[in-house]
């Protein structure tokens, strides 16, 4: 799309936004670009690559940064990999080693964030679903229910139901022991597998209650299975570029409470090859829109349990960031392999 010109202004106009935070000039261009070009020349670029969509211009200035889609640009076929120093990879073979598996996910993540003065995350290995050992149904109030989920493992889940109509005690009582002669011993995928076609069968008036109660069981089992580690979030303070909208900042402090959306976004890396970067509003994650997230899947005996990954702004030295993913990933699957 972009000629070697445009491409080589656009790469050194990232690079110097990256390390100096201020809109870059055309001056600045032709003293680092290595072109020689005129500066009338250079502006000429830039107001193309503006049309485009590949930078834009502040307000309160002449010069120019780069958009989400100049980064995607720079990070997909500009960006020069800059290898860690033999230092650097001799601290992180030395801080992971093989290990409790918690341990390890814990220093994985202590790390990155360490290395990358960002936040670290590490997605744990799912575990397997727990198995039922009781389900109950308590009346709050009118229209009010609480689910108890009580696990195999001794976990104890708890949901509120919000049903369309009032049930009775012994509605309820009917609906737990119901579902406790079809679940109990079974995780919620084999207990839907089974009752799907009986809740056909049953009165519709109950179907509804123990269609909720599946779903909110499902997803209360899904919520303590998809567990992450997540260090350093108070290195984003620091950051000018973040700490400037304080709004957006507890927005984000938030999301990494929730977490089951963050988990969500990392366990995609889980499903390709390599790091994963998500830049901006490419995460479906508004919270996210001025930030970057660069991921790694790892494995545990060749296969792949989990996700590694470095939440910072948008601006930030890629070029340093993905290897130091990259690396501890390697090291983490090595590591849990061994253990």
């Amino acid at each position: 799309m972009l000629d070697k010109r445009a491409q080589t202004l656009l790469k050194t106009l990232i690079e110097r936004y990256i390390a100096e935070g201020q809109p870059v000039g055309s001056r600045t261009l032709s003293r680092h670009s290595g072109l020689e070009l005129s500066p009338a020349t250079i502006r000429n670029v830039m107001s193309d690559l503006e049309e485009l969509g590949f930078i834009t211009s502040p307000h309160t200035s002449a010069g120019r940064i780069p958009t989400p889609r100049g980064y995607r640009l720079f990070v997909d076929t500009l960006l020069t990999m800059r290898p860690l120093g033999q230092s650097e990879l001799s601290e992180m073979q030395g801080a992971i080693q093989p290990d409790q598996p918690q341990r390890l996910i814990n220093q994985a993540s202590l790390l990155l964030s360490q290395l990358t003065h960002f936040a670290g995350v590490v997605v744990a290995p799912h575990r397997q679903q727990p198995r039922i050992r009781q389900i109950e149904f308590i009346n709050l109030s009118e229209k009010r229910i609480l689910l108890i989920i009580v696990t195999e493992n001794g976990d104890v889940q708890n949901r509120i139901l919000f049903p369309q109509r009032t049930y009775s005690q012994s509605e309820l009582i009917e609906a737990a022991n119901y579902l406790n002669q079809n679940c109990s011993g079974l995780d919620f995928p084999q207990v839907r597998n089974r009752v799907r076609d009986e809740l056909r069968q049953l009165r519709t008036d109950m179907t509804e209650l123990m269609n909720a109660a599946l779903e909110a069981g499902d997803q209360a089992i899904a919520d303590t299975s998809a567990q992450y580690v997540i260090s350093g979030e108070r290195n984003l303070l620091a950051v000018e570029d973040l700490s400037s909208n304080m709004k957006r900042l507890r927005e984000l402090f938030a999301l990494f409470e929730q977490r089951t959306s963050l988990a969500q976004l990392l366990d995609v890396s889980n499903r390709a090859e390599g790091v994963q970067i998500f830049i901006g509003g490419e995460s479906g994650i508004a919270q996210l829109d001025e930030c970057s997230v660069i991921a790694a899947s790892y494995e545990v005996d060749g296969r792949v349990v989990g996700s590694v990954g470095v939440i910072g702004p948008t601006r930030m030295a890629y070029e340093r960031m993905i290897p130091i993913v990259d690396i501890t990933a390697k090291l983490l699957s090595s590591a849990l392999s061994k253990t």
